[in-house]
């Protein structure tokens, strides 16, 4: 399971002093809990809800690293792309343009899907096609484009 693997993953870190390793891994542990506890009833999160907690926090490193340099506080931003790193090694690999934007292309001709007006449909099936292997900006700019043109 994914939870006791960065619980196992922190353990390791902390024994080998790694000072980054172990702030990220607390980070994302305490997001997944909060994530467990969030709503009416306390609750186990799969593997694929854990994963999508994780991708959250990489989108928020991400982003912070992106400000912190527009603000020229480099050091800071290289922190939060360090974090990103360490985060990126328990998400799965991420799609490549090219692989996006067929399996966008198959999912759109899969629903019958065309036209702009159509836009929130073939976001649900683009996503559920790409299940978390891209980021939803580049699924939805991909989407955007093939419905203009088809």
């Amino acid at each position: 399971m994914l939870k006791e693997r960065l619980e196992s993953d922190l353990r390791e870190a902390m024994k080998a002093r790694d000072e980054l390793v172990t702030s990220t891994l607390r980070m994302a542990i305490t997001a997944v809990r909060n994530a467990e506890v969030a709503g009416k009833a306390a609750r186990e999160l799969s593997d694929e809800e854990i994963l999508s907690v994780l991708t959250k926090e990489a989108k928020k490193r991400r982003e912070a690293a992106e400000a912190f340099a527009g603000a020229g506080r480099e050091a800071q931003a290289a922190k939060e792309r360090a974090e990103e790193e360490v985060l990126a090694g328990y998400l799965p690999a991420q799609l490549s343009d090219e692989e996006v934007a067929g399996i966008v292309r198959d999912a759109l001709a899969a629903a019958g899907l065309s036209g702009m007006a159509s836009m929130g449909q073939a976001m649900k099936a683009a996503q559920a096609a790409v299940a978390g292997r891209a980021e939803g900006g580049r699924v939805a700019a991909e989407v955007r484009a093939q419905l203009a043109k088809g």
